[in-house]
């Protein structure tokens, strides 16, 4: 089987931010749960498409599940989350080879979203202010601050960190200019 191709300007982040980021702005705006065919690339790019089917409830759980967990990270408004939350558990079993968590949600559709949403209160736990928007005005894209000093401000320094230090750079050459 051969990995699906994944249109984002921004992936390899943890799967909470990760649904964040499957609508972005830019030179070509997006949206990859916009169709079922989006569905279904998500789905297999996060490993769930044997458990979960690409179809449209499935559709509509992803974006409700993304929307609380934007609404979470951006507003602090965890009401939608914590819906989202109730909708599965976490049950822990002991194995001969160690220690399984094995989540249980009802409805499969909601197993992508549940684990997302379940992944944000893992990030949350460890660095809730590594969690981070892109710092780009046009940009909607989300990261979760790895660097060392934790200052981080763009998802990706070739894109939006570049496009703002052309715009600095710009904007000095035209005060130098207009000084003269």
């Amino acid at each position: 089987m051969t990995t699906p191709t994944d249109p984002r300007p921004h992936t390899g982040e943890p799967l909470a931010i990760d649904l964040l980021n499957t609508r972005w702005q830019g030179d070509s705006p997006g949206d990859l749960l916009s169709d079922l065919a989006g569905v279904r690339r998500w789905l297999e790019l996060t490993g769930v498409a044997d458990e979960v089917p690409a179809d449209d409830h499935t559709s509509e759980a992803l974006l409700s599940a993304r929307e609380a967990i934007h609404t979470a990270v951006t507003s602090g408004d965890a009401t939608a989350l914590n819906q989202l939350l109730d909708l599965g558990r976490i049950r822990r079993t002991l194995a001969a080879n160690g220690p399984h968590d094995i989540p249980e949600v009802a409805d499969p559709a909601n197993l992508p979203g549940w684990l997302a949403a379940n992944n944000l209160l893992d990030l949350l736990n460890a660095a809730p202010n590594r969690i981070r928007q892109c710092a780009h005005p046009n940009c909607v894209l989300f990261f979760y601050d790895t660097s060392k000093n934790g200052t981080r401000r763009w998802h990706s320094m070739a894109t939006c960190g570049n496009r703002a230090k052309a715009a600095r750079h710009y904007a000095a050459q035209q005060s130098s200019s207009s000084s003269r």
